[in-house]
């Protein structure tokens, strides 16, 4: 087997065509005549005994180039694709035999291959890193979160009920004097002022006792989704049964024992600020990422094939069905929930899709002209890892991930980690938030007071000082 020629044509594709010599083509055939002689019944032999010559008599010696033809090719085109230097793009593939028999097969396969790649100059890129400096009440805001998710629920028994308090109520509905479909439950819990119920409904339980008796007057909102209620009045005759606050723990050392590994709060605190730190610090470098990638793309000349983008998408979309199966749904369930179609469902892989080929194709490029290859020790390094993610054995992962494949990827990571360390970055102070103060004194007409001018200097004055 072997390529003969490759002609580059429009649209990144190329014609390449293919010779199979005629000893791996009989082969082929003779292999095609042991698969199809199974199905065929020949007058005078048993099944699938008929000799190949007397069946070739009968229908022609092209009765198993098809089936030959189908079992040669795929490989033959791997290879010719392999001696032709040009990376395939999984497109649809145009195959034509030009000839075939006794002395071998030449066939022509027009298929679509990665772009050619011009980049401008991707050194000295630059880019804005802007940290959020963590302020006291930043850390005091997440030690808040932690007291509310460490508070417990107590029962009220001698007060009314409040905004922020949680009810346990009984409740039945009345349109024009008759109860209405899902319009009554019993001991339904509710958090006053969360919204749940119709504008106005939870505002009125405020001020009820346990055991009191009370009507809430409401009206439908005119865009209720059921539309017989829709702008509608009601009454909701009501019961509470019982009413619970929310008790925060003490905020002291205790509770940063209670919470933590920590025996002080103010070892709790400091920890606090200092993951918060960690988490701007990665949030701007993630910032600062998007803006080498917007850089790079902008620098980016190639004439991208629509399959790349297609295939990219692909991808995404199974990537996403994998992840709905994990949750016991697929995508089909998802799309009928949601009520999208596929062409609108895809659409929105669309824009992250285009920028991950281009991605690829520029630190693939990238890679070639700085020669970045991964070495054997990167290599068994990411198989660890992997084996270590899936918890399989590294021989197994080798098996499912090919050296190659893996070599370009960890060279792909080099490549952005080179445009990175050569990049110029301008570390910036956030702007600075005005006081409230200040703002009020705007709001009222105020000036803030000027700063006095500076004195001029003159030379001779100057030089009388220096002396």
């Amino acid at each position: 087997m072997s390529l003969k020629n490759a002609t580059k044509k429009e649209n990144n594709r190329v014609e390449l065509e293919i010779e199979v010599d005629a000893a791996t083509f009989n082969a082929a055939v003779n292999a095609a005549y042991k698969k199809d002689i199974k199905k065929m019944n020949i007058p005078g032999f048993r099944r699938g005994k008929a000799p190949r010559a007397f069946v070739e008599k009968i229908y022609g010696t092209g009765v198993f180039y098809e089936t030959a033809v189908n079992d040669v090719y795929p490989a033959a085109l791997d290879e010719a694709i392999k001696e032709s230097g040009y990376e395939y793009v999984e497109d649809q593939i145009d195959f034509d035999v030009t000839s075939v028999g006794e002395d071998g097969l030449k066939f022509t396969a027009v298929i679509t291959v990665k772009p050619e790649v011009k980049l401008g100059e991707y050194k000295g890129l630059k880019a804005t890193r802007t940290v959020a400096p963590v302020t006291d009440a930043d850390v005091d805001a997440e030690i808040d979160r932690l007291r509310e998710r460490n508070a417990r629920m107590i029962s009220v028994e001698d007060r009314a009920a409040e905004m922020g308090d949680t009810v346990t109520f009984d409740f039945e509905g009345f349109v024009d004097g008759e109860a209405f479909e899902g319009g009554k439950a019993e001991n339904h819990s509710l958090l006053l002022g969360s919204g749940q119920f119709i504008p106005g409904f939870e505002e009125q339980l405020v001020g009820k006792k346990i055991d009191e008796d009370c009507d809430v007057n409401v009206t439908f909102p005119d865009e209720y989704h059921a539309k017989e209620l829709a702008g509608k009045p009601a009454v909701f005759r009501c019961k509470i049964h019982e009413i619970q606050t929310k008790e925060l723990p003490e905020l002291n050392d205790d509770f940063a024992k209670d919470v933590s590994d920590f025996d002080t709060l103010d070892e709790l605190k400091a920890d606090a600020r200092k993951k918060q730190e960690e988490q701007r610090a990665a949030a701007a470098d993630e910032t600062v990422s998007a803006q080498l990638v917007d850089g790079l793309i902008g620098i980016l000349d190639a004439d991208i094939p629509e399959a790349m983008f297609v295939n990219a998408v692909n991808d995404a979309v199974r990537d996403f069905d994998y992840r709905l199966q994990s949750q016991g749904l697929n995508l089909e369930m998802y799309m009928k929930y949601t009520g999208m179609d596929m062409e609108a469902f895809r659409g929105n892989f669309r824009e992250q899709a285009e920028k991950q080929v281009k991605m690829r194709l520029i630190l693939e490029e990238i890679a070639k002209l700085e020669n970045i290859v991964a070495s054997d020790e990167d290599l068994e390094k990411e198989y660890t890892r992997y084996a270590e993610m899936y918890q399989m054995e590294a021989d197994k992962v080798k098996a499912f991930i090919p050296a190659a494949d893996l070599g370009k990827d960890i060279a792909v990571e080099k490549a952005m980690e080179l445009v990175k360390e050569a990049a110029v970055i301008t570390d910036k102070k956030p702007a600075a938030k005005k006081s409230t103060a200040s703002k009020a004194k705007k709001a009222e007409g105020e000036e803030a007071p000027k700063k006095p001018a500076a004195k001029k200097t003159t030379k001779k004055a100057a030089e009388a000082e220096e002396k």
